[in-house]
């Protein structure tokens, strides 16, 4: 198991929770952080001493106060940090729910490990310190869903091009003469009932607003 960690986190209640799940893990020593700055200096001082963390557990929003921060936000702290401290595994503990914002935190930000807050989190804080451990990725299994249903669901061209009109204020039952005016076809209203209809179901969204919402959050339109 993990021999040194580090939690950054605002918020006590939570870092003394995470706390004490790393400490029922057997880790020996757990440090934490209120500040993205302050894990920043811990950990660039422990690489000196040559007693370097092995794990980070980092919130993503941190509330601002009256101390100047340079480092806002876990997802800069985790660039850094995987700049500077390459060897650390990072697990984001986070209420982010948004399937691209974490997909491109494993992508581009080489975390390695994502678990949501909510319900049951702690437990799987734990099972995520373990698979991280056995240099394992660790997902959330709501957030590995939306993930898996983004990456592959493929919208085509006439998708797209419904979702944006409706973005744009465009009425449902307008589209059609829109369609025909611009010799794109299918072009009835039957059709794009269809379509819109079963993006909706296929995605697990109930209106159009969660579509275009959704549309928006994944980069489509």
């Amino acid at each position: 198991m993990f021999k040194k960690a580090l939690i950054a986190e605002d918020f006590e209640s939570y870092y003394s929770s995470i706390q004490n799940a790393l400490e029922e893990l057997k880790i020996e020593t757990v440090d934490n952080v209120q500040y993205c700055d302050d894990a920043f200096i811990k950990i660039k001082k422990s690489n000196r001493e040559h007693a370097p963390y092995d794990l980070l557990i980092t919130d993503l929003s941190f509330v601002s106060d009256h101390r100047e921060q340079h480092l806002t936000n876990g997802r800069d702290l985790i660039s850094i940090i995987k700049s500077e401290s390459p060897t650390t595994k990072i697990i984001a503990f986070s209420i982010e729910d948004r399937a691209e914002v974490i997909d491109d935190l494993f992508k581009t930000h080489k975390i390695n490990g994502f678990v949501s807050k909510g319900r049951g989190d702690l437990k799987e804080l734990k099972q995520a310190v373990k698979a991280v451990f056995n240099d394992q990725k660790y997902i959330s299994t709501n957030i590995k869903n939306s993930i898996k249903t983004k990456n592959s669901y493929d919208f085509t061209r006439f998708e797209i091009i419904l979702v944006k009109l409706l973005s744009e204020g465009m009425m449902q039952k307008n589209i059609p003469d829109y369609l025909k005016e611009n010799n794109i076809k299918p072009s009835s209203l039957s059709s794009v009932e269809k379509c819109l209809n079963n993006m909706k179901e296929s995605l697990g969204v109930g209106n159009n607003e969660q579509l275009i919402a959704l549309c928006k959050d994944w980069g489509i339109i």
